[in-house]
């Protein structure tokens, strides 16, 4: 790989957050560690993008050993997506794919970046170009069952929402754990390509107005492979599990860093906050055949805040690393005209290239399910 592994846009995240890496353990190849570790995963997180270059989530589940990998620098996942799956027309030879492993009840979890090099109604086949893991930061310890009558289920259609319902409100508010996919959009040169990460806090880390999320950004690997994603192109697939029934909600929508300010500071452990803009969302009724048994939040996730009602006043702020806090809310102010210099809309006016390839040029997610 090149002498740096990360892309114009990781590279300028970092630089806006006062971090310089000068390498990383990020590889072409897994190490045999990480190849032991997919081949016992019961599920599989899994990105890739549209026909409009929109990323998308997934999850790929199965029996442990169903994803192998023949040797260092290829996985193969020995159950094909499900008909039913938005993602499964598009994860086909040739397309870009970030694939997640993570194991809830240890907090391990590790990453494996490529393209597919072969679909058909066996699986798929993908050739690793990135290979790294991740600590175990916010990551809620769950131990996966199978579900009941799990060996039926199958193929379950996507139902397209036309704007959030109380249902996937209720999930987005009380989610402790999402996932996010981001794509370079062919701007990554060497590191062009999606990818798919994890995200964790206490019920309530997720602030839900409208049409409307945003996120706090705590510390963590400093690599900036989401972000610096969402530099290169704004748009962004959201991923939420219902663990209790195995449903999916899954988003997509255009993004927005806040790198600082007074709304960053109300939230204990916030570095920074993104915001999506939901343009599409559909859900998958018991799409996986699996449950989960919540056993604990992580240590880091405990000395995080959640948002408070506009009307409360704000607590102060506690940075990650001090003393473990009592969980009580931290509230943040509104967002008004005069913080906007603070936002940076996700252009790539911080990578010299704004004139010919600005936001706009990125079109908007399509609200359509059938992976086109």
């Amino acid at each position: 790989m090149d002498a740096s592994p990360f892309h114009v846009g990781e590279q300028e995240a970092q630089a806006r957050a006062g971090v310089r890496l000068k390498g990383a353990p990020i590889r072409d190849w897994m190490t045999d560690q990480h190849r032991l570790f997919f081949a016992g995963l019961p599920f599989l997180l899994a990105a890739t993008v549209d026909g409009e270059g929109c990323p998308m989530a997934t999850v790929l589940a199965g029996p442990p050993g169903f994803v192998s990998s023949p040797d260092p620098r290829t996985l193969r996942i020995a159950i094909p997506p499900d008909v039913g799956d938005p993602a499964a027309a598009r994860l086909r030879a040739g397309s870009p794919v970030g694939l997640l492993g993570i194991d809830l009840g240890t907090r391990r979890r590790n990453r494996a970046n490529g393209i597919v090099l072969a679909a058909d109604e066996s699986g798929l086949t993908i050739g690793v170009r990135q290979s790294f893991g991740n600590c175990p930061q916010y990551i809620q310890a769950r131990d996966a069952v199978p579900a009941p009558g799990s060996a039926q289920v199958a193929d379950v259609a996507a139902e397209r929402l036309g704007s959030l319902d109380e249902e996937a409100r209720d999930l987005v508010a009380s989610a402790d754990t999402f996932f996010v996919a981001t794509s370079s959009g062919g701007r990554g040169g060497e590191a062009d390509g999606v990818d798919v990460s994890h995200r964790g806090g206490r019920p309530g880390f997720v602030r839900l107005e409208g049409d409307v999320l945003t996120i706090p950004d705590f510390r963590g690997n400093r690599y900036f492979n989401t972000l610096g994603n969402l530099l290169l192109d704004p748009r962004a697939a959201l991923l939420f599990l219902d663990f209790a029934t195995g449903s999916l909600l899954h988003l997509q929508g255009r993004a927005e860093i806040l790198w600082d300010g007074e709304e960053v500071h109300g939230l204990a452990g916030a570095e920074r906050l993104w915001r999506v803009r939901v343009d599409a969302a559909w859900r998958r009724r018991g799409g996986l055949p699996l449950r989960w048994a919540f056993h604990g939040y992580a240590p880091t996730t405990e000395r995080t805040g959640i948002w408070a009602p506009r009307e409360a006043k704000p607590e102060p702020r506690i940075p990650v690393g001090t003393k473990r806090q009592v969980l009580s809310p931290n509230h943040s102010s509104s967002i008004s005209s005069s913080a906007t210099p603070a936002i940076a809309t996700l252009s790539a006016v911080a990578v010299g290239v704004e004139a010919e390839h600005g936001p706009e040029s990125r079109p908007p997610c399509r609200r359509d399910v059938d992976g086109a």
